[in-house]
């Protein structure tokens, strides 16, 4: 079955064919260069690209149709397929998404937090898919942009829909929720993320909490009992009009528990209360914030009605994405060595988590603990006290070396005692080529910083030269 018959999908976009003629559309993409036969290619205009000069590829690539801006029609050309005109591409995307929302009948799930958006989208998808057909963005979709796309992607008879939502300023995740219009509504965590953008974590809660306007009628917020910032997003939630609020956490006064978490290299041993039911279950993903995700997971998949038991068994086999703590195993000529992939992204909370798995792994024999650690930014005023607090957790994780790069990281190498420092650079290209060559067989390397520190090319670097 089509996922948007041809007369359905120009309703909702309000648009015009021009060319040739058009078919279903069985897929919907902002890409040229993934763009898959029968696909709807969307040519929105970005920062960096303008998605019109790239149309004509799309359709060459096997796409059904292009949408395209009225204003560019007559730059677009094509003997590939057909070109629907809209006044904005964009908000046509956006008409898409609310049409896909509106004709699905199944419950929906929306996830957003200062930490662990993508992994508990992940692993929500995963657990309720043991229960009925799931959708979820395939990747961490979750700005103005990618938040409509996955609604586009919305198949009518999917029976749950998980939505990560995102930002970075106030206001941002109000639109977003109205179109999603989640039943259930998670704010993973609240800390100091973006706080450039922010006169104070307090304004990170009341940004995370706008994902309670859109919430359905009778839906269910579901928050972190343990966050300092309960309090305040408790109230805000009451602001809504939220009629149930639920709570996780390790606290006593939470609603669904973490009991027990037993950790290894590989994942975690858990045991949670949920619904008043206590269930043991395998976490497949190493690290305390995994555990506490699933405790996430499985309340909301009681919330929408999903089967908690199949759900909690389906996480044994959650793995970190790649960025997101995916380990895999660097062969040296006389033996292995272990690189944990943390390079996506990175704030206070998630690198003192990214430690702490670092410091539950073992290395081998003769092996070392090295942490490889960026910049982590938009952290404001308040961003070298930041950066000078990872000393307790870097010590903690009995982490014997430190690679830093970035002008903040230069106060915490300055702050280690020697015989942990290992290199400070400027930036992550004046790591590489010295940390390649001190890496040496039973090393456990662990590597994370912000996007804009670029850490992920020390990753690239680092698999490229152990393959």
């Amino acid at each position: 079955m089509a996922l948007w018959p041809r007369e359905a999908f120009l309703e909702a976009l309000k648009g015009r064919v021009h060319g040739g003629p058009m078919s279903n559309v069985s897929g919907v993409s902002i890409d040229s260069r993934t763009v898959e036969p029968g696909d709807a290619f969307f040519a929105i205009e970005g920062d960096r690209f303008d998605g019109h000069d790239f149309a004509e590829s799309a359709l060459e690539n096997g796409a059904a149709v292009a949408v395209v801006a009225g204003a560019k029609l007559e730059g677009c050309r094509s003997e590939n397929g057909a070109f629907v005109a809209v006044d904005d591409v964009l908000e046509a995307l956006r008409r898409l998404g609310r049409a896909a929302r509106a004709r699905n009948t199944g419950k929906i799930i929306g996830v957003t937090g200062s930490v662990g958006k993508t992994g508990t989208k992940e692993a929500l998808s995963l657990a309720l898919s043991e229960s009925g057909p799931t959708h979820a963005a395939v990747r961490s979709f979750n700005n103005h942009w990618g938040v409509p796309l996955t609604l586009a992607r919305f198949p009518e008879e999917a029976r749950y829909g998980v939505f990560e939502i995102g930002m970075n300023h106030a206001g941002e995740i109000t639109p977003l929720t109205k179109m999603v219009r989640p039943h259930v509504a998670i704010i993973t965590t609240v800390a100091p993320v973006h706080l450039e953008f922010f006169d104070s974590v307090q304004g990170i809660a009341d940004a995370k909490s706008e994902i309670f306007q859109g919430l359905e009628p009778g839906g269910v917020a579901l928050i972190n009992r343990d966050n300092a910032y309960y309090e305040r997003m408790k109230r805000n939630a009451d602001a809504a009009g939220v009629s149930r609020l639920v709570t996780f956490g390790e606290a006593e006064e939470a609603d669904m528990r973490l009991l027990s978490v037993e950790e290894d290299a590989a994942g975690s041993d858990v045991e949670a209360l949920i619904a008043g039911r206590r269930i043991r279950y395998r976490v497949g993903a190493p690290g305390r914030h995994w555990a506490l995700n699933s405790v996430i997971v499985l309340a909301a998949a009681d919330l929408v009605g999903a089967d908690v038991e199949k759900g909690a068994a389906a996480l044994a086999a959650i793995r970190s994405p790649k960025g997101r703590g995916a380990i895999s195993v660097l062969r040296l000529p006389d033996g292995e060595a272990t690189l944990i992939d943390e390079s996506y992204n990175a704030n206070p909370a998630s690198i003192r988590a990214a430690l702490s798995v670092l410091g539950k792994t073992e290395p081998g024999r003769g092996g070392r603990r090295i942490a490889v650690l960026g910049d982590m930014l938009e952290l404001g005023d308040e961003r070298t006290s930041f950066h000078l607090e990872l000393a307790a957790p870097i010590k903690a994780a009995g982490v014997d070396l430190a690679y830093l790069c970035g002008p903040e990281m230069a106060h915490l190498h300055s702050a280690l005692p020697p015989e942990r420092r290992a290199l400070h650079a400027a930036t992550s290209d004046g790591l590489t080529d010295a940390l390649i060559s001190d890496i040496r067989a039973g090393d456990v390397v662990m590597v994370k910083g912000s996007l804009g520190s670029r850490m992920g090319v020390i990753v690239e670097a680092i698999a490229g030269a152990f393959s």
